[in-house]
């Protein structure tokens, strides 16, 4: 009883780190929670509970493609090209996980995911509200 409690307590307090994030802020949060699934599914794996590694790698799976979906592939130029091949073979290499009950390939996602959320975790905030900014007078052009 205890555990349904604490998780209600962290969904709540999730829905209201969403509700204030910023759009830096939600595509790090994304990250984090691709992360969290991908190592639940290697849990699942080690303990052949495949009902949790599939539930899990399919929610890893669909963080990532929400990820590579909402790149602007229009401002991100070639660094978004890259990031949307890197995300779509993330995608493949998480089916052949859970396909080849593959702590290796697992392992070989989140060490490729890793090192863009950290680097994400490290832009300045000048460059974020400069992008802000961007984005913003682009809107107000738009219209």
């Amino acid at each position: 009883m205890t555990l349904k409690g604490i998780n209600a307590y962290k969904k709540g307090n999730l829905k209201q780190d969403i509700a204030h994030a910023d759009p830096h802020k939600l595509t790090l949060m994304l990250m984090q929670g691709a992360l969290e699934k991908m190592a639940y599914a290697k849990g699942g794996m080690e303990r052949k509970d495949y009902a949790l590694k599939a539930e899990h790698i399919s929610r890893a799976t669909a963080i990532i493609v929400t990820l590579r979906d909402t790149l602007d592939m229009d401002a991100g130029g070639e660094v978004s090209v890259n990031l949307f091949n890197l995300y779509d073979y993330m995608v493949q290499r998480l089916v052949d996980a859970s396909v080849q009950n593959s702590l290796k390939i697992m392992d070989e996602v989140i060490n490729l995911l890793l090192p863009i959320k950290t680097a994400w975790s490290q832009i300045p905030e000048s460059a974020k509200q400069e992008a802000y900014e961007i984005q913003r007078q682009k809107r107000q052009t738009a219209v």
